[in-house]
């Protein structure tokens, strides 16, 4: 498995609220996207930096996703460019499910 994580400086700072609007407006998108089992949504505490933490299963479905077009997307919605990082993700504890994932 591969977690993604997406990231972006906003040109000014937003609230939790707005950022839950704006998240709520896009998560639509990835609903039923090849590949991809989970997205978080995040937003720092000073409300300038937001992004997502992804997990895939695998890289290759993961860049899939971020193209030139993801890239118009975010920079159209956001007003920044954003920044993807990959990590292997061997192993997942889900508390919530009881389980422990691995990726064999």
């Amino acid at each position: 498995m591969i977690i993604a994580m997406t990231a972006f400086t906003l040109p000014k700072p937003i609230t939790r609220e707005e950022a839950r609007g704006i998240f709520l407006s896009t998560a639509p998108t990835y609903q039923g996207v090849q590949g991809l089992l989970r997205k978080h949504y995040v937003l720092s505490q000073d409300g300038l930096t937001a992004g997502g933490i992804y997990l895939w299963n695998s890289r290759a479905e993961a860049e899939a996703l971020y193209t030139e077009t993801w890239r118009v997307f975010v920079r159209e919605k956001y007003g920044t460019d954003p920044a993807v990082t990959y990590f292997e993700s061997p192993v997942v504890v889900d508390n919530v499910a009881g389980q422990i994932f691995s990726d064999e």
